[in-house]
């Protein structure tokens, strides 16, 4: 059987546009199963949204496809989201791929503490197109030229300050053990560009040395709002589809 993936995508694009090049690239190989965030199903969020809400949502996404173990990706803010349902729901993952989660459940380290407060900082009182080009300049390293707003914005696109705000307010909130993650039997696979701030590195190390089995890969002249097929490219599909595949044997050597 091929390897079932359910696909977390980031607070800005939606998961067909995150996720199309890494479909494309892995063709009939793997079967993908986009998941958006739940935090735009209305607008403004919920005052009581929650981390939990995501993460329920998963639940009953990957039983409405008949998925009792998959394989489960995220980015950004979605790798926040795919790492508190790997340490909340570990029997139900075969793997977890990462690019760049947006933050890591649980207390923070100091280091990290001290570069989300300036983050936050900056987007404090910020609204509509200013907080977006606030929280886009500030994820990548100094010097780092990222496209252009748009001319027009979408009434989808409209949406994502508030949402961003709304999942910046529930990481916060949100109550983790990181202890868990070391219990994780799964592999992890942990990708990051090299463009992007270096908050990256920092967090890289940070599940380094949490997860027992985790493998992670800079990519050269990447950062964070690069077009998505500059980063799910052909070769990074094929990691992952190695990622995949490896615990596919592994898990059924395990049932023998």
């Amino acid at each position: 059987m091929k390897p079932q993936v359910v696909c977390i995508p980031g607070s800005v694009a939606p998961a067909a546009q995150r996720y199309a090049p890494l479909i494309d690239a892995v063709g009939d190989a793997a079967d993908l199963h986009l998941k958006d965030l739940e935090v735009y199903g209305e607008s403004p969020p919920r005052s009581d949204y929650a981390i939990e809400d995501e993460l329920k949502a998963i639940d009953r996404f990957a039983d409405s496809e008949n998925l009792d173990r998959f394989h489960l990706i995220g980015y950004s803010a979605g790798g926040f989201i795919a790492l508190a349902y790997a340490g909340t729901r570990p029997e139900r993952l075969l793997t977890l791929a990462l690019f760049e989660p947006a933050a890591i459940p649980g207390r923070r380290t100091n280091l990290e503490q001290e570069l989300f407060a300036v983050l936050e900082a900056k987007l404090r009182g910020l609204q509509g197109s200013q907080f977006m080009a606030a929280f886009v300049r500030e994820q990548v390293k100094p010097g780092v030229k990222v496209p252009p707003p748009p001319a027009a914005v979408s009434p989808e696109m409209q949406k994502r300050p508030a949402g961003i705000a709304a999942l910046i307010a529930a990481f916060e909130a949100y109550g983790f053990d990181r202890g868990r993650l070391a219990d994780a039997s799964f592999p992890v696979f942990l990708g990051y560009g090299d463009l992007t701030h270096e908050v990256e590195s920092v967090k890289a190390s940070v599940l380094a040395g949490l997860f027992i089995d985790i493998r992670v890969r800079r990519y050269p002249g990447i950062h964070h709002f690069v077009p998505p097929e500059l980063i799910y490219t052909r070769a990074h599909a094929h990691e992952l589809l190695s990622h995949w595949r490896g615990a596919e044997v592994s898990a059924s050597q395990l049932s023998l």
